[in-house]
């Protein structure tokens, strides 16, 4: 398959829950993709940019070596990746706020746990072995690491390994298999990187467009504007209450004087607490909306 470098190129999980999400960020950057769940590529039909989907764990590699100019990819994945090479080919963009998972070192319910230093002597199953080490390297302890490609909780069942050391969203499948986890290593969740390779005028200006729909759509993931009316005495104390709220625009109120109206983009959630404060600080005809679309 030849690549077009007249176009940007993404990597995306191939399939799972984080290649859904992916997938919903790019639509919501203004992306029409069409293609099925099977395809292995697909072209955006409103921007010069192609998806590739792929494994996982190449993901770090086709950004690396400059196949795919952009990726979406776990944390875990790509911090397991980064130990194994002396130079990295890749920047981190962004955390995304999805795919939100930890790798953690479970223990058998049966067995007694007193902190890291349990884990002297012992093996322990992973499909992470760079990122186990470093953890047992940081905390002086010497341990066999079991490296397995999948269906890591089974280890200790099958006795080859006492402990494991695998992801956790819920905690459902190490709890069905009689485990619990004991120690965090690393909290995971999705990123958006670049490749290091550089790229030509016109592939360079649009990425700029690509990143700037991206940072938008995050910007208005918790982002609400809110509008109120209040009275020049009472301004002060509302502004300072606007969560997350940059310099907010004030306009005088037609045909009432010493009365204003408030406008501010608000970077932070905002709850019934705060509204509740806003209308106790002189604050009157709140109003708050989603945002669908922001330029920053």
């Amino acid at each position: 398959m030849s690549v077009d470098r007249t176009r940007l190129h993404i990597a995306l999980q191939r399939s799972g829950r984080l290649s859904d999400l992916s997938r919903e960020l790019l639509r919501d950057a203004g992306f029409r993709i069409d293609s099925s769940k099977n395809s292995l590529t697909a072209r955006a039909a409103n921007f010069p940019a192609d998806l590739m989907f792929v494994r996982d764990d190449d993901i770090p590699t086709f950004v690396s070596d400059g196949v795919c100019e952009f990726g979406i990819v776990g944390q875990n994945v790509l911090e397991e990746f980064a130990l194994g090479q002396p130079e990295l080919g890749f920047e981190v963009l962004a955390e995304l706020g999805f795919g939100q998972c930890s790798l953690r070192i479970a223990a058998p319910e049966r067995l007694p746990y007193d902190g890291p230093q349990t884990l002297a002597g012992q093996r322990i199953a992973t499909s992470y072995p760079r990122l186990l080490q470093r953890y047992l390297d940081e905390q002086a302890v010497e341990a066999e690491v079991v490296q397995m490609k999948g269906a890591v909780e089974l280890a200790p069942r099958l006795e080859i390994a006492t402990y494991i050391c695998d992801l956790v969203s819920t905690g459902a499948t190490m709890e069905a298999n009689g485990l619990r986890a004991v120690e965090t290593i690393l909290d995971s969740q999705a990123l958006l990187i670049r490749t290091l390779n550089p790229l030509d005028e016109t592939r360079a200006a649009i990425a700029d467009q690509l990143l700037s729909r991206v940072e938008g759509v995050l910007a208005t993931k918790e982002s609400k504007y809110i509008m109120l009316n209040a009275t020049s005495e009472a301004l002060k104390r509302i502004t300072a209450l606007l969560p997350g709220a940059e310099a907010p625009t004030v306009v005088p109120l037609h045909g009432r004087p010493g009365h204003f109206a408030v406008h501010a983009v608000c970077q932070e959630s905002i709850f019934w607490e705060t509204l509740q404060k806003l209308k106790a600080a002189g604050a009157s005809a709140i109003l708050v909306v989603p945002i669908e679309k922001m330029m920053l």
